[in-house]
C-alpha cells in the first residue's frame, strides 16, 4: 500500500474515483440526480485546482499499481483565534470491493500524521446521516459534534452529522483488532 501526496497533474484521478464510488457508496441514500449534481460540482477540475491552490492537500492510496481511494484535507482557522486551526477531511472514499481491508484506516492514519505535523488539535468530517461511514468513524474515535442540514441548491441538501476527534494532549493508537483508544501522554521539552 502506497499514499502519495496528489499533484496538481493528478487531480482528475480523484474525480475518476469519485465516479466509481459515489453510486454505490449513496444510491440507497440520495437520487441520481443529487449524485451527478455534486460530482459536477464537488469534482469539478477547476473546484479541485482552486482547492488545491487554497492550500488543501490531496492524497492518493494505491496498491500494486492502482488507485483504490483517496483523503482530502483543509485546515479551517478559528473564528476567534486565527492561530487555532481544525483539520477537516473533506473526502474519504476508497472503492466499495476494497472496504473492510485497512486502506480508510490507514488515510484516517494519514490525516492523524498530518494534523500532528501542523500542530492540529482536533479533526472534524461530516458524513451523510444514513451512510454507514458513520460507524466506521465511530470506530476510530470520531464522535457526533452535532448535526446540520446544508442547502446545495437544487433542491437538494445535505443532511451530515459533524464527527470530531480531538488530538490535544492524547496519543492516538490502535489496538490489534484495529479499534481506536486513546492514552494520555505529556510531552516535555528537553531542558538542556
Amino acid at each position: 500500500m502506497e499514499i502519495r501526496k496528489a499533484q496538481r497533474h493528478e487531480l482528475n484521478i480523484l474525480e475518476k474515483l469519485a465516479r466509481a464510488i459515489w453510486p454505490s457508496t449513496y444510491s440507497d441514500i440520495i437520487s441520481a440526480a443529487q449524485i451527478e449534481f455534486m460530482l459536477s460540482w464537488m469534482y469539478a477540475e477547476q473546484t479541485l485546482q482552486s482547492q488545491f491552490d487554497e492550500g488543501h492537500e490531496f492524497y492518493i492510496l494505491s496498491e500494486q499499481n492502482s488507485d483504490l481511494g483517496f483523503l482530502a484535507l483543509e485546515w479551517i482557522s478559528s473564528a476567534t483565534d486565527r492561530k487555532q486551526q481544525t483539520l477537516k477531511i473533506n473526502k474519504l472514499y476508497i472503492l466499495s470491493q476494497q472496504q473492510n481491508k485497512g486502506f480508510g484506516k490507514a488515510l484516517i492514519q494519514k490525516a492523524i500524521q498530518r494534523a500532528s505535523e501542523t500542530n492540529v488539535s482536533e479533526i472534524i468530517l461530516q458524513v451523510n446521516k444514513a451512510n454507514k461511514a458513520k460507524d466506521f468513524y465511530a470506530h476510530l474515535g470520531f464522535q457526533i459534534k452535532e448535526e446540520a442540514i446544508f442547502d446545495i441548491g437544487h433542491g437538494f441538501v445535505m443532511d451530515d452529522y459533524i464527527m470530531r476527534r480531538s488530538l490535544w494532549g492524547w496519543k492516538s493508537e490502535f489496538d490489534a483488532k484495529g479499534r481506536a483508544f486513546t492514552r494520555c501522554t505529556f510531552l516535555h521539552k528537553n531542558s538542556s
